[in-house]
């Protein structure tokens, strides 16, 4: 695997002390692991293994990953086994993509309540989702979440992405509802109204049963007569719920989620440059028709920025719901395969296209005989001492 000429470990190292030696108010253990994990990862301070070709014989030393959720070096692995498990779970009918978003008001308190916030950003979306579904279609549909907390210039920007199928079996699970609209089977106006309606509710339930935690300039908001004016305000402007065009079927879906959903704060590709204590990386600035730009931060601004996004430990950032719930799946897909074979949705069967078909999980290959390599021998950060320098480094 080629290495960038610029990765976001060499802006941590160069930049780390900065937040160690004299850590700012809002900085947290978690910051530090996430920073310290990106920093050692594919070096000799995480150890290693010794590799040898199942053909030819070839032997090289590989370091290890961090395996940090946040880290842009070890999403390959863990992306390839999720899309593993999802093709056995995509049915063959078109697929839609909504996008809920929470307003820059909230993002003050989103950061120092993330895993409230987060957390009720998901049930708020799903529950209108399969609430609308419910009643403007009659069906009970399925999807899967994907929390996102960034824009393209790493500032904090709340939101989830909603992959869903195109229909949903009737309340009786008797047959397949279609949606009337190809193009979105939902109203869009109606989302946005139902998803301010529920968040703002749930919202006020986690401040009665003192969930949240107010810090700083927010501190007034303990007292429930601000907080009620807060939400008020939060009534006032219109939600923004965006419905992009939907999937053809299975095999876009996969191309998509592919390249989507394991996806941190910024890759590595992204990176231009780092000069005179500088950064600069590539943004889209989806205002001018995704025209590429440039944006250059200072580099303790770029690794705060990138801070923003680091999650609670523990918190779940791929989440189904309806009938891709993992307690009701087991029981409703292969339900759903069978009414929409009886219902014939689509006038073609869709096919998973041939590079995605039983794609292993991520290894790597000789680069003299392109065979399988295998593990033989696990090393510890010392025997890698003593060994020569990896020949290749590898996920």
């Amino acid at each position: 695997m080629d290495r960038p000429l610029l990765e976001l470990a060499d802006i941590v190292t160069a930049a780390v002390h900065r937040f160690t030696d004299c850590p700012p108010a809002w900085f947290t253990w978690m910051h530090r692991k996430v920073l310290v994990a990106i920093r050692r990862c594919r070096t000799a301070a995480m150890g290693g293994h010794l590799d040898q070709c199942s053909r030819c014989g070839h032997r090289a030393i590989s370091y290890n990953s961090c395996r940090n959720r946040h880290c842009p070096k070890c999403q390959s692995q863990a992306r390839d086994r999720w899309l593993a498990a999802r093709r056995a779970e995509l049915l063959p009918t078109p697929y839609a993509h909504v996008v809920f978003t929470l307003p820059h008001q909230l993002a003050p308190l989103a950061l120092q309540n993330k895993e409230v916030i987060y957390g009720l950003l998901f049930h708020a979306s799903a529950r209108t989702l399969i609430e609308i579904a419910s009643d403007h279609l009659g069906a009970e549909i399925g999807f899967f979440s994907v929390l996102h907390t960034w824009n393209q210039k790493l500032q904090h920007h709340p939101h989830v992405h909603c992959v869903v199928a195109g229909g949903g079996l009737s309340h009786d699970h008797m047959h397949w509802v279609r949606p009337r609209n190809p193009r979105f089977f939902l109203p869009k106006d109606v989302l946005s109204e139902v998803f301010r309606g529920k968040f703002l509710e749930a919202l006020q339930q986690a401040h009665a049963s003192g969930q949240l935690r107010f810090h700083g300039l927010l501190r007034g908001l303990t007292q429930p007569k601000l907080f009620r004016s807060l939400i008020r305000q939060l009534y006032a402007p219109r939600w923004v719920v965006y419905c992009k065009s939907p999937f053809g079927g299975p095999e876009q879906v996969l191309r998509y989620l592919g390249a989507y959903t394991h996806r941190v704060a910024i890759s590595n590709p992204r990176l231009v440059s780092f000069q005179d204590d500088k950064v600069t990386f590539r943004w889209r600035d989806s205002a001018h028709k995704n025209k590429k730009r440039l944006l250059t931060l200072p580099a303790e601004e770029f690794l705060r920025r990138f801070l923003l996004h680091v999650l609670p430990r523990g918190f779940v950032r791929i989440r189904h719901f309806g009938f891709l719930a993992s307690r009701r799946r087991g029981a409703l897909l292969p339900l759903c395969r069978q009414k929409l074979a009886t219902a014939h949705c689509l006038t073609h069967s869709p096919t998973v296209p041939p590079e995605l078909q039983n794609k292993p999980p991520s290894f790597w290959t000789c680069p003299l005989c392109g065979a399988p390599m295998i593990l033989v021998e696990r090393l510890t950060a010392a025997q890698i001492r003593l060994r020569s320098p990896p020949a290749i480094i590898v996920n």
